[in-house]
């Protein structure tokens, strides 16, 4: 057993920070009706999307006064697989533990199946998940009419350089809210 599994099963055998049910569809797995690996990244994805959006937050994308677009990016994705996940099960995906940093976010989240008798879980896979907060430096400018003529070719690359940047106060705040109530119902 590798640290990083230790590490992650100890946070699993506590109350999640927040817990949400989904079902398995067929667009989920492969042809032999197992979800494919890729996909534990889009219900983790999701489970923090419902997370965020059940602290009264909007999502990923946050707007300052002076119009400047802040969001996230995943930066770093480590990923165990446990066991299968199958198609037509209900998986309960949660975020077990959050760390704080001043321009990222790490989660810890694990995915389970219920056990015949309902009172345990296995766990299928679990996860350490670094997002970054960042704002775009490049403002999209309106094209006008003339210009349509000197548009980019298709192969041209687009980038827009982005900058890290701390994590907004409001954010950080509602997460370390949700963190101290899960704290205080332990004691």
């Amino acid at each position: 057993m590798t640290t990083t599994e230790h590490k992650n099963t100890a946070v699993n055998n506590m109350e999640p920070l927040f817990a949400k049910d989904y079902n398995v569809y067929i667009n989920h797995t492969d042809a032999g009706g197992i979800v494919y690996h890729a996909n534990h990244l889009v219900f983790f994805e999701n489970c923090r999307r419902d997370w965020f959006t059940k602290l009264g937050l909007n999502g990923y994308f946050l707007q300052t006064d002076d119009g400047d677009i802040q969001h996230f990016v995943v930066s770093q994705a480590d990923l165990q697989y446990k066991r299968a996940i199958l198609l037509d099960e209900v998986i309960s995906v949660r975020i077990d533990k959050v760390e704080l940093k001043p321009a990222s976010i790490i989660f810890y989240q694990s995915i389970h199946r219920s056990t015949s008798d309902k009172t345990s879980s296995q766990i299928l896979s679990s996860t350490k998940i670094v997002i970054a907060c960042v704002q775009n430096l490049v403002k999209p400018e309106p094209m006008a009419n003339n210009e349509t003529n000197n548009a980019q070719p298709d192969n041209a690359v687009n980038t827009t350089p982005m900058r890290p940047i701390r994590v907004p106060k409001e954010l950080r705040d509602a997460i370390e809210q949700a963190i101290s109530e899960q704290t205080n119902e332990r004691l």
